[in-house]
């Protein structure tokens, strides 16, 4: 007799599991790349299959176009798994300008913010992305955060979005569960979990995999919840997502997602130094207290 195999995950075309890399900084706040590009090395020794630059874990607002294009082209260089770069504004024009020279660093993907702060139109989010794909030659991925965006994304507007050339997936980091099945059928986009809390929700209503902030010091056990859910253990998969909770809450809990991925990374021993760029500040005795307590919580350390 045959052995029955059950697969319920799609295909994850820029990984399963791919933390939102902190942007190492010297002391004077200048970027590490050297650190970066140690740092991408161990994230995927530890289980990540994919990486995301230039993200708001990687303090995007603060960071310049040629350190942007710098930091694709050390991560590109120093891993073999798919390298995904923020590059999203919510001018128009400088993101296109953005996507072209991070596509041209070697960049795999792009992941484009929604235009934030200026809320507008379901017809101006679609002209936006218009523009930015008749620019794109790799593909994009759509990062819909509306607590940072202040923007509500209908569904007929993921219709539209997803008819463009290079749209081909989502960062859903809009907590809205019960819309996640629609836009999935609708638009046959890939979907990516936003939110670490909803890791499991997520995979089971179709998602291919998460960007993360507790990947940082996580990936495994992350990895290994997918394979569970894959393989139709979900009680070993609920196992898993119960034990990660403690983490998902020290690390997002604040909102300061940034600053606790940087505070785990010091607690973990991966990174000597925690400086970040105004506004905001590197972690001080509180978060890496909060962020040893989750990792503790969660078996880590």
């Amino acid at each position: 007799m045959s052995e029955l195999h059950t697969h319920l995950l799609p295909d994850a075309p820029f990984g399963r599991v791919v933390p939102a890399m902190v942007t190492p900084m010297t002391q004077e706040g200048s970027v590490d790349f050297e650190t970066a590009g140690n740092l991408a090395r161990r994230l995927v020794a530890d289980g990540a299959d994919g990486i995301l630059v230039n993200g708001t874990t990687g303090e995007s607002p603060v960071t310049h176009m040629q350190e942007k294009v710098d930091l694709v082209k050390e991560i590109k260089e120093s891993v073999d798994v798919p390298v995904i770069s923020g590059a999203g504004s919510n001018d128009t024009a400088h993101t296109v300008r953005m996507v072209e020279k991070i596509q041209e660093a070697g960049a795999d993907a792009l992941l484009v913010v929604m235009p934030y702060y200026s809320r507008p139109s379901q017809d101006g989010v679609v002209a936006h992305f218009r523009s930015v794909s008749q620019s794109a030659e790799r593909p994009l991925i759509l990062y819909d955060v509306p607590g940072r965006t202040g923007l509500h994304v209908e569904l007929e507007t993921y219709r539209r979005l997803s008819e463009l050339k290079h749209v081909v997936a989502v960062k859903d980091a809009t907590g809205d569960l019960a819309a996640v099945p629609r836009k999935r059928q609708e638009t046959g986009l890939t979907w990516y979990s936003g939110d670490d809390g909803l890791y499991l929700p997520f995979l089971a209503l179709g998602a291919a995999g998460i960007i993360s902030v507790m990947a940082h010091v996580a990936s495994a056990p992350m990895q290994a919840l997918a394979t569970r859910f894959d393989s139709g253990d979900l009680e070993g998969a609920q196992h898993l997502a119960t034990a990660l909770a403690p983490l998902v809450q020290a690390l997002n809990g604040d909102g300061q997602q940034a600053v606790m991925a940087k505070a785990a990374l010091k607690v973990a021993g991966v990174i000597d130094e925690t400086t970040m760029r105004l506004p905001n500040l590197g972690p001080g005795n509180a978060q890496l207290a909060t962020a040893r307590k989750g990792m503790k919580a969660a078996g880590l350390i």
